[in-house]
């Protein structure tokens, strides 16, 4: 069974710990286009696909490097405009920021986007109020709901496995990262923090239990983390720790988990519901 890779496009300074940290637009530093292009290299030397979740301000900035990821086959969808917690935002302020995302995105790409991803995991319990609103601007599927819950993100309880919102207007597919469940608890291993700490044959165990239950493992990578180069962030202990940790051999282990597992897109994996129109 093929499995699922995806990257949170964002540069650096794209931290929810706090919003002052955006002050490297100003100087002008990006770590986008060395890392995109690791990224896509190591895609095309396992023949393998994925899905760029792509901010909306990036997007902009770097159009022939969204053209480029679009023109080798590999999924465009949406992480919003301004990276934003979502649950910090009004319903109309949502809204407009998804909606301004989904036309920049399709704008450049000339093909429809149908995937969203929200900064930080940040559709929680009290949050789910973006669901529909998703739909209505014109998203098919989600894939913010992490289903394991920490400070920031979350929900306890939520599916662990890839699953249908029933809403008013219509289905909405979500698409969650993967965790296995230990003593009652989901334990994330397949992306962010959790896949740069957790050891590489802990990672491989984990993708293998989840594909026993007949499901993908969704790996997901922000570029930021394969980058032991980029600028550093003012932040607390704990944050440092949460941001930086495990990222000097963050790009070894994630060759060898490509060669190890295929990959591909959300968009291909989940083709042929978007194609019947039963999403």
């Amino acid at each position: 069974m093929a499995n699922i890779f995806s990257v949170d496009l964002e540069d650096w300074y794209h931290a929810n710990y706090n919003r002052g940290s955006e002050s490297g637009v100003a100087r002008g530093e990006s770590i986008i286009p060395r890392n995109v292009m690791k990224i896509l290299d190591l895609l095309d030397e396992n023949g393998s696909k994925c899905t760029f979740f792509v901010l909306g301000q990036v997007a902009e900035k770097f159009k022939d490097i969204l053209r480029d990821i679009a023109a080798r086959g590999h999924e465009i969808a949406s992480h919003g405009f301004d990276h934003k917690l979502v649950y910090s935002q009004t319903e109309k302020e949502f809204r407009e920021d998804v909606r301004r995302a989904k036309g920049t995105l399709e704008e450049i790409t000339r093909k429809e986007i149908k995937g969203y991803r929200a900064p930080s995991w940040s559709i929680t319990a009290r949050s789910l109020w973006a669901l529909p609103i998703l739909l209505e601007e014109g998203y098919r599927y989600d894939s913010s709901i992490f289903p394991t819950q920490n400070f920031m993100y979350g929900i306890k309880n939520a599916p662990r496995f890839a699953h249908v919102h029933n809403l008013a207007a219509g289905n909405l597919l979500e698409v969650p990262p993967s965790t296995v469940r230990f003593c009652g608890t989901n334990i994330p291993f397949s992306g962010g923090f959790y896949f740069r700490v957790c050891p590489e044959f802990m990672i491989k165990t984990f993708s293998r239990i989840v594909s026993r239950s007949g499901y993908p493992t969704v790996f997901y990578i922000h570029p930021r983390e394969i980058d032991t180069r980029q600028p550093r962030l003012e932040l607390t202990f704990k944050n440092k720790f949460i941001h930086y940790a495990g990222i000097k051999n963050c790009l070894k282990k994630l060759t060898s988990i490509m060669s190890a597992f295929p990959m591909t897109s959300i968009e291909i994996f989940y083709g042929k519901f978007f194609r019947e129109g039963v999403l």
